[in-house]
């Protein structure tokens, strides 16, 4: 797993914290998500971990070096 410095994972979390989002791809076999789904980045955790709140209730976290893929929503793009 790489790990990304403190410095650039306090820039993600100003950057990202708060925007809505549309999953494109996880590697979690178990979760309900599919692609399109959308929610909104509550969390970035120390190792980079992106927490979302879907809109479908679920809280799943996207790991990015796992596989895990997101797009960044802007204003009015979302369902």
């Amino acid at each position: 797993m790489r790990y990304q410095s403190q410095t650039l994972l306090n820039i993600r979390r100003e950057r990202l914290v708060g925007k809505r989002v549309r999953l494109v791809r996880t590697t979690d076999e178990y979760t309900d998500l599919r692609t399109g789904d959308e929610g909104r980045i509550s969390f970035i955790d120390d190792i980079g971990t992106v927490f979302v709140d879907w809109d479908n209730g679920s809280g799943l976290g996207l790991v990015e070096s796992a596989g895990d893929r997101f797009e960044v929503l802007e204003e009015g793009e979302w369902q």
